[in-house]
């Protein structure tokens, strides 16, 4: 199998409009989340969330384009035979709100599907690969660079470029809202205190090559994307499994396509939504997986908001700067961690050493992945 090494990651979030510029407001404890103004919140169990400031609708009506604009403008030139993969939940979802206020719904639906922001990204990119969208909830970009490292490992690509985007719309808010799984205050991963997540949004892309082709380009191949890992926990449509069963599998699998031991992993980037269940969730997973090494971990969504099928690009391009200065941001939000954390989560930037860097995701329906990065210094 050939080796995938990540090249490029771009990113643009609440806190900031690059990769750089999101890390160093995550590092400065810095949050996004405020009152959202968007849209009317009076109804909704929360209304805030980390929405990217200043994001203005384009022509077609939908703030989507202009958020992938801004992070494709972040990418290198790719090579024409470049394997496109896009993941979201809800795409434009904002243009069908539209359509269903002003009685244009079956008219704005084709433009809203994920289908219809793939093709958009293909055109932009000049892609020859029409593309193909992962929607996999909030495990939705995780699994799309897990499919895209497989292509590589087997020599069906050469480079693969995964970019990953969703809104803060009021159709997301509302159903969250519905669900009871909204804090009315920004969420507090892992904290003791903990009462619910907060949506937020973003975009990031993320190119994955094979060592040679990368080396020939003379682009960086510092960082191994090197182990993957997807299970599902069939255990409720929205409840994650409470022995972390599927997560648990997930890093397993993970581990042996990595050929690495548990005791390799140096940090975690975990999903960390801030809900009761799901936090709790990861920690029995770590726990069963890692014992009681102190293993730091961190969650991003207390920052930069849960950003729905971009969650996983966005904890990905970060795990690049993250494993440059083997240091995790810290967990915004946290006051008192949940016991189960012990000292392993924090509120302040976490040096680690060693390696290798875990990041997951889960999501409704029980779906779970894990990707294992490795710093190899060249």
């Amino acid at each position: 199998m050939k080796n995938v090494v990540i090249t490029h990651g771009s990113a643009v979030t609440g806190l900031g409009t690059s990769l750089d510029a999101t890390w160093e407001a995550l590092n400065d404890g810095r949050s996004a989340i405020a009152e959202v103004d968007r849209f009317n919140t009076d109804h909704y169990l929360a209304k805030v969330a980390a929405c990217v400031p200043d994001l203005a609708a384009d022509a077609t009506g939908s703030r989507l384009y202009p958020l992938l604009d801004q992070v494709l403008a972040q990418l290198p030139q790719l090579p024409q035979e470049t394997r496109l993969f896009t993941a979201t939940t809800k795409g434009a979802i904002d243009l069908l709100e539209q359509g269903q206020r002003d009685g244009r719904e079956a008219a704005q639906l084709q433009a809203s599907l994920p289908v219809t922001m793939t093709r958009w990204v293909a055109d932009k990119l000049g892609s020859a690969d029409p593309g193909q969208n992962v929607n996999a909830a909030c495990a939705s970009s995780t699994q799309a660079i897990a499919r895209g490292a497989a292509l590589i490992a087997h020599g069906r690509a050469n480079c693969v470029v995964v970019v990953c985007a969703d809104l803060v719309s009021e159709f997301v808010l509302s159903g969250f809202s519905a669900l009871q799984a909204l804090s009315r205050l920004p969420s507090r991963p892992f904290d003791v205190e903990r009462s619910g997540l907060t949506l937020g949004e973003g975009a990031a892309a993320v190119v994955l090559m094979d060592e040679d082709t990368a080396l020939r380009h003379g682009l960086p191949t510092d960082i191994h994307l090197c182990g993957w890992g997807i299970a599902n926990d069939a255990n409720h449509i929205t409840a994650p499994a409470r022995d972390g069963c599927g997560l648990i599998l997930a890093v397993e699998q993970a581990l042996t396509c990595a050929g690495l031991a548990a005791d390799d992993v140096a940090a975690i980037s975990a999903h960390g939504t801030g809900t009761v269940y799901n936090d709790m969730m990861e920690l029995t997973a770590f726990n069963q997986l890692f014992g009681d090494r102190h293993l730091p971990i961190n969650s991003i969504k207390g920052a930069l908001g849960h950003t729905l099928g971009a969650a996983g690009g966005l904890e990905v391009a970060l795990a690049l700067p993250a494993l440059r200065r083997r240091s995790l941001p810290p967990t915004c939000g946290l006051e008192q961690a949940e016991p189960l954390a012990g000292e392993r989560v924090k509120n302040v930037p976490q040096p680690f050493r060693g390696d290798v860097l875990l990041s997951t995701n889960s999501g409704f329906g029980g779906v779970n992945a894990a990707l294992l990065l490795q710093r190899r210094d060249t």
